[in-house]
């Protein structure tokens, strides 16, 4: 090998492969680190689209985690910039640039933020998590409420057993609240029944939240000053109020991670697609790389690989074939894909109905999720909202409409003008815009960006003891492992195999582990 260091070969240039990268490099000088991403793009699901001067983030990324150590690791690369007034980076464009203190190199800053978001629902918007107010109340009707009340006690006294992510869901919120806010967007979501998809979706995701959670912290958001540190640790991920967010999106933050490593002697190959391993004696001798535009194909040496790609993809791969029964399991894995049409406006039609101070008649909402029925987007992002620096042009609206679907779906294979036309009509049925004030658009596809937990799911165990016996293989982050995992705990997954690496552990445990005892889970994203 290369001055006598062990090659890593690393799959993926996403949070995961990029954290991987970062620390193998920092930690030690044994290792020669070769990056393989198979798009033109840093990040991953992460990273941020720039379309003339408008960034879309794919999905809304919220830097916040309750592990130190992520935390420390984030700020040691971009510094936190926070001022006594929340307000101000919400609605001026200039403050930053005629704020004398900040210094040459505040382009590469973290924005902390006050989270608002909301649910649109008969045609009324419900703050999210459900508060306590009483405008809730009203706008649920006296008899909706009771229900919600009564069907929540039910499920307290005689709880389900939980079979299916319905029964979670139900046992957590009760049989109202279920049907109310959680079955069809949830189908929606998933494109089956929440009675056909593991409860573990939910131990992963939403592990922490209920009606009850919901409730104490209405309370205690009362009690809680508005500028509580940002580590708020004592409350759940899905109800924390304060974030970080780069200035640039979320993709600057892991394109200014990819330079770091690249200054640190690591290699990133970009349109570089992992298409086999090649096995030998428990062990991964070579990688198969091709070249999505020459399409040209080569072997490359690796003492280590660490593995991002979708498993499904992985598995295929292999040389010689994994067992039968890993192959079949692995192959009917499922996935949900991701499609998000950006829309920039010259102003909605939908009025600030709040007392957050906004730009423009903006609404504050950084999103909202859609329950409306007969609607197909799930959730509206309002980039001005998550940074002013998102938009070109500050007077302008920039928004994105999020759809899952399946790759192979006719929904899928639509032209950018029919999808286009389609997010149009829907916003313009949801009250929001008017037709006339679209100024230009974007359709971007993301295939694979949700790990489905149906399918051939229940039977992964076979595949996860499989990939593990590999010896100095290790999967790690979202689709690496085919987990519903937060960017942190991508990282978190990183962390653990460069441990492993670095100390010739053979254990893979620690790094299944993650995600599995934490505290906090995220809500859909």
């Amino acid at each position: 090998m290369s001055n006598g260091k062990k090659k890593v070969a690393i799959i993926g240039a996403g949070p995961a492969g990029l954290t991987a990268a970062y620390e193998l490099l920092n930690k030690s000088t044994d290792y020669k680190v070769e990056i393989y991403e198979a798009t033109s793009y840093i990040g991953g699901i992460s990273k941020t689209m720039n379309y003339k001067g408008n960034r879309i983030d794919l999905g809304g990324h919220r830097f916040f985690s309750k592990s130190d150590k992520v935390m420390t690791w984030w700020e040691k690369l971009f510094p936190i910039y926070e001022h006594k007034e929340p307000s101000l980076d919400r609605i001026s464009n200039e403050y930053f640039h005629n704020n004398s203190k900040m210094s040459s190199n505040a382009e590469k800053i973290f924005l902390t933020r006050q989270r608002i978001s909301r649910l649109f629902f008969e045609g009324k918007f419900y703050d999210y998590p459900i508060s306590l107010h009483p405008k809730t109340f009203i706008k649920l009707g006296f008899l909706r409420s009771i229900k919600i009340v009564l069907t929540y006690v039910w499920v307290k006294v005689f709880p389900r057993e939980e079979t299916s992510l319905a029964d979670f869901y139900i046992n957590r919120f009760g049989h109202e609240l279920y049907n109310t806010f959680f079955n069809s967007y949830t189908e929606r979501l998933w494109g089956t029944k929440p009675e056909n998809i593991s409860p573990e979706w939910g131990l992963q995701r939403v592990k922490g939240i209920s009606l009850k959670k919901v409730v104490i912290d209405s309370i205690k958001r009362i009690l809680r000053a508005r500028n509580a540190n940002i580590s708020q640790k004592e409350v759940e991920t899905s109800l924390i109020s304060k974030f970080l967010y780069p200035k640039y999106g979320p993709g600057q933050f892991w394109e200014h991670v990819a330079s770091e490593i690249e200054k640190g002697g690591g290699n990133i190959h970009i349109n570089r697609r992992v298409t086999g391993l090649q096995i030998k004696n428990n062990k991964v001798i070579k990688a198969v790389i091709k070249n999505e535009k020459t399409q040209i194909t080569k072997e490359v040496l690796a003492d280590y690989v660490i593995s991002t790609a979708p498993i499904k993809d992985l598995v295929k791969g292999i040389s010689p074939p994994p067992p039968k029964k890993v192959y079949n399991i692995a192959s009917n894995l499922e996935y949900r894909d991701f499609l998000t049409v950006g829309l920039l406006f010259k102003k909605l039609t939908i009025q600030n109905d709040t007392n957050v101070k906004t730009l423009n008649k903006m609404i504050p909402d950084n999103w909202i999720y859609i329950h409306q029925k007969g609607a197909n987007v799930l959730r509206i992002q309002f980039f001005n909202n998550w940074s002013p620096y998102m938009v070109n042009d500050k007077n302008y609206v920039w928004l994105g409409m999020e759809f899952t679907m399946d790759e192979n779906s006719d929904f899928w294979d639509m032209s950018d003008r029919k999808l286009k036309d389609m997010a149009m009509r829907e916003l313009v049925s949801l009250s929001m815009v008017k037709e006339e004030d679209i100024i230009d658009h974007i359709v971007i596809k993301t295939p694979k960006a949700y790990p489905a937990y149906f399918g051939s799911y229940k039977d992964f165990s076979h595949v996860r003891k499989y990939l593990d016996s590999i010896e100095n293989l290790y999967l790690i982050g979202r689709n690496g492992m085919h987990r519903y995992n937060n960017m942190d705990h991508s990282m978190l997954s990183a962390f653990e195999a460069v441990s492993n690496i670095i100390k010739g552990k053979k254990t893979k445990e620690n790094i299944w582990n993650v995600n599995t005892e934490e505290e906090y889970h995220e809500t859909c994203k």
